[in-house]
């Protein structure tokens, strides 16, 4: 199968020979991804492939050890954590990193750094979520773990991003819910691009454009989504489960 590549001078987001080291460990060891503008582009991996690495190390919480991140042309990589948050890249962790004490309302307002929020895209948010206007005032310690994404992901957009990262979104969260953040997913990505790693093989391919697979610290393929979740043999040998699985 043809492999999509994106010329690293029109991508809004390029790694080209990344290493990382954590420690003693060689976690990330050469990769190489393109992020077109626009769209989601999906990583995918198995358990320890180095995903969340990858997206620790854009966001400058990990340092590379070798290697050049650009971000609009920009380079990036080793530049503080806040420098890079204020040249529009978001990051949302696996840990949703939410205050629990402080109220809907107070999350979003920490995360409005430019100023006071905007109402109309306040109230665009809360189209995407309805649940963060129900629970407004509310402590977000008594959000459900659906709920509790849902705030960390607006708290990542409650200003303009031109890039968000976002980190397993639907691990631990109900059906129901995931169903939910499907339609929301959908709009935001019309808005801004998104790297988004998932487990969810079911979830990702219902809504990525683009998809990167990493093993052992490397990509080890890229191509569209759609021909990846078309090909079960291919989904077997890079993931070790089809979608079929995953129903």
């Amino acid at each position: 199968m043809a492999e999509v590549r994106t010329d690293a001078g029109e991508a809004l987001l390029s790694l080209e020979g990344v290493h990382t080291h954590i420690g003693q460990y060689h976690i990330l060891q050469g990769v190489d991804l393109g992020l077109p503008r626009g769209g989601m582009t999906v990583l995918l991996g198995r358990n320890g492939a180095g995903k969340t690495t990858t997206l620790r190390t854009i966001m400058g919480l990990w340092a590379p050890s070798k290697g050049t991140i650009r971000f609009d042309g920009r380079a990036i990589g080793g530049a503080p954590t806040p420098d890079i948050a204020r040249a529009g890249i978001a990051y949302v962790p696996e840990t949703m990193a939410v205050f629990s004490d402080l109220s809907v309302r107070e999350n979003l307002i920490l995360a409005a750094r430019q100023g006071p929020m905007d109402q109309a895209r306040l109230d665009w948010i809360f189209g995407l979520f309805p649940a963060l206007k129900k629970f407004w005032q509310f402590p977000a310690g008594v959000l459900s773990g659906g709920q509790k994404q849902m705030l960390a992901i607006a708290r990542a957009i409650v200003e303009p991003r031109r890039l968000i990262l976002i980190d397993e979104p639907t691990k631990g969260i109900a059906p129901a819910i995931i169903e939910a953040m499907i339609g929301a997913f959908a709009e935001l990505k019309r808005e801004t691009t998104i790297l988004l790693v998932e487990q969810n093989f079911r979830f990702a391919a219902s809504l990525g454009d683009h998809v990167a697979v990493m093993d052992d610290g490397r990509i080890v393929y890229r191509g569209a989504m759609a021909s990846l979740a078309g090909d079960e043999a291919l989904q077997t040998r890079l993931l070790g489960l089809s979608l079929d699985a995953h129903q």
